[in-house]
Parts: structure tokens; sequence; C-alpha cells
């Protein structure tokens, strides 16, 4: 009675191999805790302070204060070139995390010599808002064309997504591929963009998005042009301007932040083959009788018969390493052969 079968490889049958390595499959998946796509409920945190909250805020789907489980969703930041809205300067005492946080984030979405963010219609920004997706959150990279935040005030609302649908060409430096953040919505999958980069004529174009690092860098300018209340900006010297607050209330406001996460999946098919003359009898105590090791079941004799309800991948040195359960036991006997696929995602 067979146990082990061994698998074989391209090297063995080129034409008809049991493993094929190297699977690629891109897949799509909710951006947020528990994989759902939309954020409906925002929440920071009262204990975050001190060095931290001095520079970002992070932000939760559910209160950290009551629920320990809680997770962060995404953080969110303002800087400024100079330093200004927030404590500190030349020769006076303070963290200037302002400039800190922009120079963060120049280094890390701008090439060698850039040392500004330029949006889409040419402007030159000296400070911006920022929105990094929490890495256990994002994964790989966020999903270009699938994502809409919705930003409130006292006045009204403004929807935004990324103008990739209608580029076929992105800008690529050292943060990887540059949409531009524009306003707009998605109703039933369709984008629609209520107004392109090049015609945000009166504060500069909306932002920047930076899909393959999960950052979003949005204009102080364009939103403080929308009149609503929470989407003002300070940029007073040596003065806690209070603006990533400012930015967090935009967002909470809102109630709404969907998006997706992208991810390349790499997979190992392993087709288990089960010929006809293998693997029908069963070494589980109930198959033979105790007395004299004949079948349990009369009928078995000269037609036996097994159920397959789970698969083991062996080393050469007969080591358990993974089990592939069936999601129903599948009858094998002479009469019957059997292909059962695994497929291992990394």
């Amino acid at each position: 009675m067979a146990i082990y079968e061994r698998f074989q490889t391209e090297a063995d049958n080129p034409d008809n191999p049991d493993v094929l390595s190297g699977i690629r499959d891109v897949i799509s998946s909710g951006m947020w805790t528990g994989g759902s796509g939309t954020l409906q409920s925002f929440y920071s945190s009262s204990t975050q302070s001190g060095s931290t909250g001095a520079y970002y805020l992070d932000v939760y789907s559910t209160s950290p204060a009551t629920d320990t489980t809680a997770e962060i969703q995404f953080s969110v930041a303002y800087g400024h070139f100079n330093g200004s809205g927030s404590i500190g300067g030349r020769g006076i005492a303070g963290n200037r995390s302002s400039a800190a946080i922009y120079g963060q984030m120049s280094n890390i979405l701008l090439g060698p010599g850039e040392d500004k963010f330029v949006m889409g219609d040419g402007k030159v920004l000296n400070h911006a808002y920022f929105i990094a997706l929490q890495r256990a959150r994002l994964r790989e990279k966020m999903d270009p064309g699938n994502w809409e935040l919705h930003m409130s005030g006292s006045n009204h609302t403004v929807k935004f997504i990324d103008d990739s649908g209608a580029t076929t060409d992105p800008t690529v430096n050292q943060g990887g591929r540059v949409f531009n953040i524009v306003s707009g919505s998605i109703t039933g999958g369709t984008a629609t963009i209520h107004k392109t980069a090049a015609l945000e004529t009166a504060s500069g174009s909306v932002g920047l998005f930076y899909p393959d690092l999960g950052v979003l860098v949005f204009n102080p300018h364009y939103l403080k042009g929308q009149a609503t209340t929470h989407l003002g900006f300070s940029t007073g010297s040596n003065s806690n301007g209070g603006n990533t607050v400012k930015f967090f209330n935009a967002i909470s406001s809102s109630n709404y932040f969907t998006a997706r996460r992208e991810e390349v999946i790499s997979s190992t098919h392993y087709f288990c083959r089960v010929g006809n003359k293998k693997f029908n009898f069963s070494s589980n105590p109930t198959y033979f009788t105790a007395s004299d090791g004949s079948f349990t079941q009369p009928t078995f004799f000269k037609n036996p018969k097994s159920y397959i309800t789970q698969v083991g991948l062996y080393n050469d040195a007969n080591e358990l390493l993974a089990i592939a359960k069936l999601s129903k036991p599948l009858l094998k006997s002479f009469a019957r052969e059997a292909i059962v696929k695994v497929k291992l995602d990394f």
C-alpha cells in the first residue's frame, strides 16, 4: 500500500510536470482592517503625545480608548519647507516638526536635486498635507483608480480620486509612479473626474498620489480655497498652527475613505495525481477487523475503496511541511482516478 508519491519536476517530466512554480497573480482587496474596502469612522488617540504627536496623528477605525484591538489605518501630517506652523526656528527652542515632516517626505518621494513638491499644474508648494497608509494595511501598494476620499467642513463636502484612468504614461520618480489627485468620485466602479489638474488654476491642483508607497500629498491652498472651516491652515513662525488636527478634522467629518490595495502573489502549484491503482486502501484501524485482518466491509474484497480527505506535502526526510484539506471527501477506487491541485501562495 503506497504511502508517499514523489512529485515529478520539470527536470523529470518537461511536458507534464507535477510542480509549477513562479505563478504570479495580481490580487486587489479592501485596504482597511479585516479586508474592508470603506472606512467610515475615524479616531485619533488622546495618548499620542510628546515626540510623535507633534509630528503626525495616527488614525484608527475604532476608538483606541475603548477598543484594545484598535489598529492604525493611516497617519496624517502637515509639513512646511521653512518650518512654519510649528514651534521652533533658528536660534529658537523647538522641534520645527513641520520642517522635519516636509523634509522627510521630500527625501522619500522626490528625486535627487528636488526639494519641493510640484503640483500637476506646475505650482511649487512650500507646504503640504500628507496621508501615509499604515504598512500593514498597504502591504504592497495602493490600487490606482480604486480609492475615493471625502473631506468636509462647515459648508460642503469635497470628493477626491486620482487621474490614473486618464493617464497612459504616468510620471515615475524615486517614489515610484505619480498620479494627480483630482476632484471626482467613483460610482459603480467607474471613476468620474470633475476637474483635471491642468484646469485647477485658482489655487493650484489638488495634489499628488504615490500608489507604490501609499502616500497622498495635498495642496493646502486648494483645500483652503474650498471655503470650509476645517481645511484652512496657519503658517505663523514659531507657533503651533494645529494644521495636522485641522486636516484630521476635515477627513473625520466626512466619514468616507474607500480604498483598495494591490499585491502580487507568487504561487507554486502541486498537482497530486492519484492513479487508479494507488491509494485505494486506508491505514485507519476501522478499515480491517482486529481478529484476522480482513476487510470490515466484505464488499471491499477485490474492490477496495477509500476516501481522500487531505493531502500532506513532505520533504525528502519525510517531514510534513504542509497539509491541504479537501472541502469534502473524495471517493477513490480501482475504477476512479483523481488530480488534487494544491496551491501555496507566497
